[in-house]
């Protein structure tokens, strides 16, 4: 499509400042500007240092990718000055303060859409914040509505909330309604995010937190989803049709990253060089690396990481571990039990901040153990690999019913109970040593089934680059959107 059909339209992105939310977000801004319109990101200072390198590249390439910053007022709601993300966050405890915290930036937002210019055509911003509803009704721009999960686990939330089904019978086993296929969870998997009461927000806030998410739904232009069609094409089309909108699925946003200097920055700086990560992979048998990454926010007991390390060193599986979180006892361990000299012939360990979608792009990589994260799924069956689930919070578990029990591409450890960040250590071990190794082992073997589950993901992972490709789904839903707001612009 011609970009200069869109140059005069200016979008302004305003994502939740969580690396989850932040990041598929910067790709669309990527995508956007790719076709020839103006992006505005508003974040917070130390988010926008987290993602400068991505955007100092993609204008250095003729995009106009511009960032503002609002100062996150931290320290009024109680949090510690400079603790501007969900990951600076000590306990899941302190989610009301920072929610709180991000209500505050309404005036300085409202105050820089005064005198924007070129006057904003749309408006895309993060579920979680609620209240720029209001701004963009305020100031008379279209706003549609970022969704960070899968369109099968938005829709699973609505049906289990509307339902009520979490209260009924005594089953801990419920099957969710309303879907167009069967799936089943658990009640302790899902009542977290859909049962004020479970959630570790005041009941209180938490059902008027999720009221004014969905108020602010019924009041959108639109919602954007990061998928794509060929993957959960019933799903797609159900939740447009349970919330009355247009659904524009554009996904693998991650796609957009093309280049190896582009997948190593995103995100945020990369705690390993290029080269030494492409060497360690370039040195291993194709499809023989296990990887293993548990998210942003993953916080495990460290008598579980122990159990973990322990599970892979024996599995003598060759294996990239990216340790996003580490206590003082982990990294005393790691010491004195020698364990990365141990393992330096087989592991690579990652300590901070990998570059994932670098990492699963490379033909090493045979298998991915996740935290079901939305991202991190997408990733994993954008790279065409199968996966090990192990998800800990949220809407994770339902991703993990959507890619164990309807796309058949992933075997599942097991994990039922949630751990939320900052209960680990009272949670303690969830999965044992021996069912991660045993798991580990069947993934990246599993006879005939292991290789009927590679195949479907290998061709899952062909039909996600197509969607991004001209003439694929997501391409062209992407033309459709801009479409749509060009003739709102001219209304």
């Amino acid at each position: 499509m011609d970009n200069l059909a869109h140059q005069d339209l200016h979008f302004i992105l305003f994502p939740l400042m969580a690396q989850g939310h932040t990041i598929p977000m910067v790709d669309i801004a990527k995508l956007l500007s790719q076709r020839g319109a103006a992006v505005t990101i508003i974040t917070t200072p130390v988010n926008a240092l987290r993602f400068q390198a991505t955007v100092t590249r993609a204008v250095q390439g003729g995009r106009d990718i511009r960032v503002v910053e609002l100062n996150f007022p931290s320290e009024e709601v109680g949090l510690p000055k400079g603790c501007e993300n969900f990951d600076m966050l000590s306990t899941h405890l302190l989610g009301g303060q920072f929610f709180a915290a991000a209500i505050l930036l309404r005036e300085s937002f409202e105050t820089f859409l005064k005198d924007v210019e070129p006057p904003p055509s749309c408006m895309i911003s993060d579920m979680c914040l609620p209240w720029t509803a209001d701004v963009a009704h305020k100031f008379h721009i279209p706003r549609i509505v970022f969704h960070g999960p899968s369109c099968f686990a938005l829709l699973s939330m609505h049906t289990l909330f509307t339902s009520q089904v979490i209260d009924s019978g005594s089953s801990e086993r419920v099957f969710v309604p309303g879907l167009p296929r069967k799936v089943e969870v658990s009640k302790a998997m899902v009542e977290g995010f859909v049962k004020p009461s479970a959630s570790s927000m005041d009941p209180s806030v938490m059902k008027a937190f999720l009221e004014q998410i969905l108020e602010s739904e019924k009041k959108a232009f639109g919602v954007v989803a990061n998928t794509f069609e060929e993957l959960e094409p019933e799903f797609i089309e159900e939740y447009a049709n349970v919330k009355g909108k247009k659904v524009w699925s554009i996904g693998p946003a991650s796609q957009c990253n093309k280049d190896v200097l582009e997948k190593l920055e995103r995100g945020n700086k990369a705690s390993i060089s290029e080269h030494d990560c492409l060497n360690w992979l370039g040195s291993r048998e194709p499809g023989s690396v296990l990887y293993v990454c548990l998210g942003s926010l993953a916080r495990l007991a460290t008598s579980q990481l122990i159990e973990l390390g322990l599970a892979l060193e024996e599995s003598d599986l060759p294996f990239i571990w990216c340790v996003r979180y580490k206590t003082e006892e982990f990294d005393k361990w790691i010491i004195e039990e020698n364990f990365e000299e141990r393992t330096k012939g087989k592991g690579l360990l990652i300590w901070g901040w990998a570059p994932q979608v670098l990492i699963l792009s490379h033909k090493a990589i045979g298998g991915f153990l996740t935290h079901c994260g939305w991202n991190s799924t997408l990733e994993g069956i954008s790279a065409g690999i199968p996966l090990l689930t192990w998800p800990l919070f949220a809407e994770q578990f339902l991703n993990e019913a959507l890619v164990v029990q309807i796309l058949r591409t992933a075997l599942s450890l097991g994990a039922e109970r949630p751990i939320q960040f900052g209960d680990e250590e009272e949670v303690g071990v969830v999965v044992q040593k021996h069912d991660i190794k045993m798991a580990a082992l069947e993934l990246m073997d599993g006879g005939d089934e292991g290789r009927e589950r590679r195949e479907r993901a290998r061709a899952l992972g062909e039909k996600a680059k197509k969607a991004m490709e001209e003439g694929g789904s997501s391409h062209r839903n992407m033309n459709l959107l801009l479409q749509e707001i060009t003739a709102q612009a001219n209304v």
